[in-house]
């Protein structure tokens, strides 16, 4: 055997089980198993009992489908609060959940089972929906765990519980009891596909292609408008106010005129016909209808025209003239028609002058039977009749075809129509609904913060809640109404409570089989059962009743909710809306919103497009610590881009959080922290010095993990990796690490440092690498709880005052990369190898050598060169070259004429001075047969 193969063996050359190849697409299941086996979770939840809560409350997906990666990115941003706040020493308990109900599990189950009342009866249709929904729940699950996302999974809530649609029943009870409860006849988002209304939150716009029309409603009473116009005409012309819609069907509904009190108005005699049209728009109409010649007759303004009547353009009907500040002067001709059975605004204002409500459209979007001229038509197959009877009446002035966003159905993509039915609505200012949640929304934290503006502005505008649907799968509005005057029971109180005991027992079944003499007794003749079930947006919005009040473990209001920004319309209003009006305060403290998932180009996602990423074929190839990782890697408050090259970059990142780690672990070899952690005081200079380091950082981590800045942990975290550590500290300890004796103090003291290390960084990445961090749990030196779950951010040892403190410590380190760039010249002309075949002279001003000066002959460690020498800057000699980034410093960097030692592969003059070791420079001699080397600083 060689001299130097027998040096080896002298050697500490780093040593771990810990692998280098992480294999998580293998390795996580194992760990999964090994957590469900010890009930990893439940004795969480015992060890954190008696701490202060942290609540974050899962707002449920619905069960219907495989997740896709917006899923994961919700779960796993709620999980690394959960984990990180757990670590900061809260109970943070986190109970997922699902929505159960509605239409989307109904048109599944319809694929097999027909439609309910038709080719099935309603109760086997209900339990045909309660068996899907548990089989989505179920895939849905088993992914979310696959995603390292831990909870009580064995225990989550579902809408679709007995006792849970027991909880929603009796939640309806109370806001009856506040009073904002009301049934009307109102206009409502209705989709024609459904055959039901849908919520603010099921609608979504696309863009699409109707008739806009400009039609002649022609005045009544021309003498009494041409007075207001104080304008005068002896002719026979007509005089016709011009209304312009992008929905002709609407026409047969039409009630009334509306315009703006405020806007002028003129009168413009085109030569055929005077035409009353909003000034700020009568020239761009005129241009429309090709006029080429007209004259401006008179002037009024709107409010002077009002009650005027006018003669519909196609039935024996005359309707009014009305005032509205919904009219604008963005577009159109300022005079707006009304048909309050199909339209929000129009509704309100048609409420003011007490217009009909006509709806003459169906459920299946037909004109009913009785409609003149268009009876059994589809609304949208109804418009070029109705355009040809305009035609016909001589009332079209002009169509053309517009391109515009208009509202569709989010289930059938199919484009919807306003239609008033009777339906059960929440009021939002009847019992003043609208300035409790608008003020409960100033009392909570909204992040970011334009989530304030955003929910605000919806909440002015918004009409009230039509919490009723016409489905089968879903929790009725258990109510009784009189059948003469249409109000509810007079014990609805007590009667709901009755109703949801039921429902308790058996499901919402036990509503829908009930005969009303069973509780009315001979009253039941009396009323009608309501047979409308709840919008499952109220089933959801309901959970801080039928979840966070129900659940021992968690604690109303919750801390936080967290989800897509396109809740602000949906959960996180319905939430809101529910929750005041039963508690009349918000169910949440903060309200934390993310983006939506695109590729590399800020493209959606879509399969027609090809560049859908499932998480599941990223957590079989790369492992779901690479897609936790890149979570967050991302600034989720926008959008959240994904591609395979982006994950390839993350992939790389993991390796080096990874390699770092196990570099650290490696050099542990040997090191019990029982009987061989160093006190601080014993500790080297720059082993005190990276761990002050590394505690600084971790308050910066745990102040980035609160303000949920995860983009900065992991943006910290790498940063110390690859630069503090393994481009300085890692680098410069090797030689201490690898030569010195084995249990000297200075390998000791730098085993110390690695083992505070280790202890924090496992606990800074637990949260998002997950998987990775319980690995790393247990190959860590020393007595420990089973999983690093259970413990608390890292308690570091007492820092002292230090003279080579940060600010020394980094003026060296700018010494070593000056050297370097000079080194790496030598390494590319190929005369070096490596830094430690050079030496190198440091010629440095007064302030810089007092500081080099300080670390003596172990300066070169630092440097790895095989000699440094300091010298003052007014010698340097005509060859030495001055440091670009360092100030009164100047280099000669030349290859060492040395012979190189065997063990340390430094070039030293004492190598062969001892004859038993002719190969070993002389601080090696001291560490294979002496006492030992001494290090001081490095």
């Amino acid at each position: 055997m060689s001299k130097q193969n027998i040096y080896k063996d002298t050697l500490n050359l780093p040593k771990t089980k810990f692998a280098m190849k992480a294999n998580l697409a293998q390795r996580e299941p194992n760990m999964l198993k090994q957590w469900e086996d010890s009930g990893i979770y439940q004795k969480l939840r015992a060890k954190a009992a008696g701490r202060p809560k942290f609540i974050l409350h899962d707002g449920p997906p619905y069960a219907n489908g495989d997740i896709h990666i917006g899923h994961a990115v919700n779960k796993i941003l709620k999980d690394i609060i959960i984990k990180s706040q757990t670590l900061g020493g809260y109970d943070a308990p986190y109970i997922p959940g699902w929505d159960c109900h509605g239409l989307p599990i109904e048109l599944n189950v319809e694929k097999k089972l027909g439609k309910a009342g038709v080719r099935v009866d309603e109760k086997t249709f209900r339990n045909g929906c309660r068996e899907y929904a548990a089989k989505q729940v179920a895939g849905q699950k088993a992914d979310f765990i696959r995603l390292g996302v831990m909870g009580d999974w064995d225990n989550p809530y579902l809408t679709m519980n007995y006792d849970f649609e027991a909880n929603i029943i009796r939640t309806l009870g109370k806001i009856i009891d506040k009073g904002h409860l009301h049934k009307g006849s109102k206009p409502v988002h209705w989709c024609t596909d459904c055959g039901s209304a849908l919520a603010e939150a099921e609608v979504e716009y696309e863009d699409k292609t109707s008739p806009a029309i400009d039609v002649r409603f022609t005045a009544v009473d021309k003498p009494a408008v041409l007075a207001v116009f104080n304008a005068s005409d002896d002719s026979d012309k007509p005089l016709n106010a011009v209304i312009w819609t992008t929905t002709p069907w609407t026409l047969p509904a039409n009630q009334a005129v509306a315009l703006h009190p405020d806007f002028d108005y003129v009168l413009v005699d085109t030569g055929s016909e005077l035409l009353i049209l909003a000034e700020d728009l009568y020239q761009s109409a005129l241009q429309r209808y090709g006029v080429e010649q007209s004259e401006v007759a008179g002037r009024c303004k709107g409010y002077q025209l009002e009650n005027q009547l006018l003669q519909h353009p196609f039935y024996d009907r005359q309707v009014p003239v009305i005032l509205g500040d919904h009219v604008t002067a963005d577009s159109g001709t300022g005079a707006v028609h009304t048909a309050p059975g199909h339209g929000q605004e129009d509704y309100v204002v048609g409420m003011k002058y007490n217009l009909e409500v006509d709806n003459p459209v169906g459920p299946n979007g037909c004109f009913v039977s009785g409609t003149p001229l268009f009876e059994g038509q589809h609304v949208f197959r109804a418009n070029p009749l109705v355009l040809d009877v305009l035609k016909e009446k001589g009332a079209l002035l002009h169509q053309e075809d517009l391109f515009h966003s208009y509202p569709h159905c989010w289930r059938h993509k199919t484009p919807i129509i306003f239609r008033a039915t009777p339906q059960w609505f929440i009021s939002m200012d009847q019992n003043g609904l609208r300035k409790l949640a608008l003020d409960a929304v100033k009392h909570t934290t909204w992040l970011p913060e334009w989530g304030q503006a955003r929910i605000e502005g919806m909440l002015e505008n918004r009409p009230d809640w039509c919490i009723s649907r016409q489905r089968t799968w879903g929790v009725p509005i258990a109510l009784f109404v009189h059948n003469e005057t249409q109000e509810l029971h007079p014990d609805t109180h007590a009667l709901i409570e009755t109703v949801a005991q039921k429902v308790e027992q058996e499901g919402i079944d036990a509503w829908f089989e009930l005969e009303p003499a069973e509780l009315l007794g001979d009253d039941a003749q009396n009323y009608t059962k309501v047979s409308d079930t709840l919008d499952v947006w109220f089933d959801s919005g309901v959970t801080h009743a039928c979840v966070i009040k129900q659940r021992e473990e968690l604690q109303f209001p919750a801390d936080l909710y967290l989800e897509g920004s396109d809740q602000h319309r949906g959960w996180f209003q319905s939430s809101l809306l529910s929750s005041v009006a039963v508690n009349d305060v918000a169910p949440y403290k903060e309200v934390l919103t993310h983006g939506f998932v695109v590729d590399a180009q800020g493209k959606k996602m879509s399969k027609s497009r090809g560049n859908v990423v499932a998480p599941q074929k990223i957590m079989k190839t790369l492992g779901a610590d690479i897609l936790r990782l890149w979570v967050s890697s991302t600034d989720y408050t926008g959008e959240v881009s994904v591609s395979d090259e982006i994950l390839k970059r993350t992939a790389d990142a993991y390796r080096r959080i990874r390699n770092t780690a196990r570099f650290m672990l490696a050099n542990m070899d040997g090191f019990d922290p029982a009987q061989n952690c160093l006190n601080v005081e014993q500790m080297l200079p720059l082993d005190r010095w990276i761990v002050v380091k590394a505690e600084f950082l971790q308050q910066e981590i745990i102040g980035a993990y609160e303000q949920y800045d995860f983009h900065q942990v992991y943006q910290k975290v790498h940063n110390f990796c690859a630069m503090d550590l393994g481009a300085f500290y890692l680098d410069v300890i090797k030689d201490r690490q690898y030569t010195t004796q084995p249990d000297s103090i200075a390998r000791r003291s730098a085993q110390t440092a690695l083992y505070h290390i280790v202890e924090a960084m496992t606990r800074w990445i637990a949260p998002i690498l997950s998987f990775t961090a319980e690995e790393l749990w247990g190959f860590i030196p020393g007595e420990r709880d089973e999983s690093v779950f259970f413990e608390s951010w890292y308690a570091f040892p007492p820092e002292i005052q230090e003279e080579m403190d940060d600010a020394f410590w980094q003026k060296v380190l700018a010494v070593r990369v000056a050297c370097s760039k000079e080194m790496e010249k030598l390494r590319v002309d190929k005369t070096i190898g490596s830094s430690l075949d050079a030496e190198v002279d440091l010629y440095c001003d007064n302030k810089l050598l007092a500081n080099l000066e300080k670390l003596e002959d172990e300066l070169r460690f630092v440097l790895i060169t095989s000699y440094a020498q300091l010298y003052k800057l007014a010698d340097k000699p005509a060859d030495a070259i001055d440091a670009e980034d360092v100030s009164g410093l100047a280099l000669v960097v030349k290859a060492s004429e040395y012979p190189k030692c065997v063990r340390c592969w430094h070039h030293r003059e004492d190598v062969g001075a001892n004859a038993e070791h002719p190969e070993l420079c002389g601080r090696c001699v001291e560490n294979v047969a002496g006492e030992g080397e001494v290090r001081h600083y490095a």
